[in-house]
Formats: C-alpha cells, structure tokens, sequence
C-alpha cells in the first residue's frame, strides 16, 4: 500500500529505525549511519528509511552536501513530502546555495506548511544573503506574527529594516524587544543596536544613555567586541 508515493512502514522496520534514533542520540553516530544505509539499500523505496540517512547525515554528521542524495531521492518518491523539502531547503541554505533553498521555502508556504515560523525565519535569512532586504523584512513580520513580542525577531527585522533606511521603525522594534525584557534578562547587544541607531538619527542623549544601559548589562560571556563597542559609545557625549 502506498500513501502519497510512500510506501506504508512495516512494524519491524519502523524498530529499526527507532535503534537509528537511539544510535544518534547515544552519540554512536557511525553505528547510526551505517544502519540507516544497509536499512535503505534493502528497501529503497521506503521514504521514511531514506530521510533517516539524509537526517543522520545533515544534523549528526554535519555533511549537508551527501545529505542532499537523500533528500533528493525521498522526494523523487512522494514529491508532496513536506518535511524532506524542509531539510532539504535547510541544508541548501547551509550550503550557500540560497536561491534554490527560497524556491522550497515557497513552495512550503504556499503548501501551508505547519511550521510556519521556521519557514519565515529560514527564508528571511536566505533572502538576506542574497541581498533581498524588503523581502527578507516582509519574513521577520510573518515570523513575528508567529511568535509576538519575540526579542530576537524584532532585532532581525530592526536589522533588515536598517539596512533599508527605516531608521525609526527599527528602534521601535528595538524598544519593543527591550520592553520585555528585566533585569538580568536585558541584552546589551540590543541596547547597542538601538544606542547606534539613535546615534545616526541625531539622538546623541538617547544613544549614550542606551551604551551607559549597556554597559551595566553586560554579563560573563557576551562578546568582548560588544563591550569594546559600548565603551567606545560612552565616550561620545551628548
């Protein structure tokens, strides 16, 4: 019985896929990988078998590029395969190859894809390397819509926006990031980023207070160049 150009799973196979599972987790990653290969070459036309491979080889052998055979072959099966266009995409991002990653993150969303966060952080990612700043910051709102008041969202999209001369849009969502954030929670790279971005727009006061707040908030493990950057920020008075 097929569903969708897959093969329906045997009982017993799907166990040995679980023995894949645990061989990854337990750090045994070659023992994983060569049970996954001599599980899809004795069924080659079981989809689930050949993402097993491509998945211990992307995300716990860190080889996107011998990834992408599987990921290929699962597809070249069942092409309504959601999940495999989503790793695939993933690992062509990892790649670099992102303009071939944004033709699956469409075709993901226009599936209605049930991740729909992930496909907009991922895409707007891709279309940032690629130098496509509006579509990229239409991505970071999409994503935000996903996950409101998110901190790290609002700093790509007040980035993105940046980048496209929108000065004041990003240090709103900048502020916007910061208002949810309290005492030891306060992320000095973001109080960096709004300080540099009132710098610019002639808010001498506001800038240095936001590299004074800074400074006061940086913690045992945020990058030194950060506190460099702060510093340099406080010597330059209103």
């Amino acid at each position: 019985m097929e569903r969708n150009g897959r093969e329906a799973c045997p009982p017993e196979l799907a166990a040995q896929l679980r023995e894949v599972d645990r061989l990854r987790r337990s750090g045994r990653y070659a023992s994983a990988l060569t049970l996954a290969r001599t599980l899809a070459e004795a069924n080659p036309r079981q989809a689930r078998v050949l993402l097993e491979v491509a998945q211990t080889l992307a995300i716990w052998g860190g080889v996107p590029a011998e990834a992408l055979e599987w990921y290929e072959r699962v597809l070249s099966l069942a092409p309504g395969h959601l999940t495999s266009r989503l790793y695939r995409a993933l690992a062509l991002c990892r790649l670099g190859r992102n303009e071939e990653a944004v033709v699956d993150f469409d075709a993901l969303v226009a599936s209605g894809y049930r991740k729909a966060l992930v496909l907009h952080m991922k895409r707007a990612e891709a279309l940032e390397a690629l130098g496509r700043d509006e579509a990229a910051e239409r991505d970071w709102t999409l994503a935000i819509d996903e996950a409101p008041g998110n901190p790290w969202l609002l700093q790509q999209r007040a980035a993105a926006r940046a980048r496209l001369g929108r000065l004041d849009d990003a240090v709103t969502d900048l502020t916007l990031a910061l208002s949810v954030q309290t005492g030891g929670e306060v992320d000095p790279e973001l109080l960096h980023a709004r300080g540099a971005l009132r710098a610019r727009l002639g808010d001498l006061a506001g800038a240095h207070a936001d590299f004074e707040a800074g400074l006061a908030a940086f913690r045992v493990g945020d990058p030194p160049a950060l506190l460099d950057a702060l510093r340099e920020g406080t010597m330059r008075k209103p």
